[in-house]
């Protein structure tokens, strides 16, 4: 068996999270097993759920908290640890640290895979400099290069590396999501809202994920239909500025901002179309797990890698037509799209290559092949 550090689980279940997740419910824990390097002292995503499947948690001060602190915390897991994995497995969304990679390289071990999963910067100035700097020395500490899409794998590496690179496809179980009407009516039920169109947005609540732009749309739509309903499931930076501005249009009785939750799934089923304007995105996982759910979507085109679509109860809106434009869309959706069955949203993620256990064999022998040299 080989042993892996992984990192890329932190406290928020976001994108990456449910990503590692997927495969290593998935994987032959008897060939491969991975253990968790998290920079946070603070419970992590699926924390409970990763012990149960064999893996150990590591912790790390967060750098930005006390960087001696962490400098030295960091050293002293590789130092201590190094001998029992065969590859350390980076997953971000930037190369503004690669001090895991580094510290990996330093103690010995041999494989050491840089995973993008992003295809622009969602940070500060500073930690998008910081992203420049290291994309010009990834060579020198990564020996295997992944991921998602070809957008991502642009945004973290050089015309030299783009030749190495190992797509790694974002798939889901679709069983996880599959669309179970007792559920959606006891949770509309619970939330008052059993007879009103209800649009649904799962994400960090981030620049990154637009929901500003997706509340202005669903503003414009409330003309047309003021039963209407938006639902925004996640946490982030930005929540404060978004409920500000649900006060300022007038319609915070209309947007629920349900926090970070767990039972994903369900809240798919309560939803009647999900909206997902994001400004840039490396796939967005979100997507398929909608799909898988049956869920008609609203995306926008462009800055979203339009491999995501799977399903043709799908549209997709341009960031610089106008949140009216974008209403339209909306309104022509609840007028002519249905939600999938899942036999139908089964087959289409398959057939897009992103159904996991097909998926899943792939990842195996990618770690199971022979590890990049120094």
């Amino acid at each position: 068996m080989i042993r892996v550090l992984v990192f890329g689980i932190t406290e928020n279940p976001g994108g990456v999270e449910s990503f590692l997740m997927t495969y290593y419910r998935q994987m032959d824990r008897e060939k491969i097993q991975f253990d968790f390097l998290c920079n946070t002292y603070n419970k992590v995503a699926y924390e409970e759920e990763l012990q149960q499947l064999g893996g150990r948690i590591l912790r790390v001060c967060p750098r930005s908290r006390n960087p001696l602190r962490y400098k030295k915390e960091l050293e002293g897991i590789f130092k201590e640890h190094a001998s029992e994995w065969d590859a350390v497995w980076v997953n971000v969304c930037s190369l503004a640290n690669i001090d895991y990679l580094k510290a990996a390289k330093k103690y010995g071990i041999k494989r050491r895979i840089i995973h993008s999963h992003n295809s622009q910067n969602m940070d500060s100035k500073l930690r998008g400099k910081l992203h420049e700097i290291n994309r010009g020395k990834i060579a020198g500490y990564a020996t295997d290069f992944w991921a998602c899409t070809e957008d991502a794998a642009k945004w973290f590496y050089n015309e030299e590396l783009m030749g190495k690179v190992v797509y790694i496809r974002n798939a889901i179980d679709p069983e996880r999501y599959r669309f179970d009407e007792g559920k959606r009516f006891a949770l509309r039920e619970k939330l008052g809202i059993t007879d009103r169109f209800v649009f649904g947005n799962i994400g960090r609540l981030h620049f990154q994920k637009n929901q500003s732009f997706a509340i202005e749309v669903f503003s414009k739509y409330l003309l047309s239909d003021p039963g209407a309903y938006l639902i925004f499931v996640g946490a982030g930076e930005d929540e404060e500025l978004l409920k500000n501005k649900c006060r300022d249009l007038g319609i915070t009785d209309s947007v629920l901002f349900a926090g970070v939750q767990s039972n994903i799934d369900e809240w798919l089923d309560a939803f009647d179309l999900f909206l997902f304007p994001s400004a840039f995105e490396g796939l967005g996982i979100a997507l398929l797990e909608a799909q898988a759910n049956g869920l008609p979507c609203l995306a926008s085109a462009d800055v979203i890698p339009k491999e995501v679509q799977v399903c043709d109860n799908f549209l997709w809106a341009d960031l610089k037509d106008s949140p009216e434009e974008w209403a339209k869309k909306a309104e022509q959706i609840k007028g002519e799209y249905q939600r999938k069955t899942f036999e139908e949203a089964e087959e289409a993620l398959a057939k897009g290559g992103y159904e996991i256990r097909a998926e899943v064999r792939k990842l195996e022998e990618a770690f199971l092949s022979q590890a990049g040299s120094n």
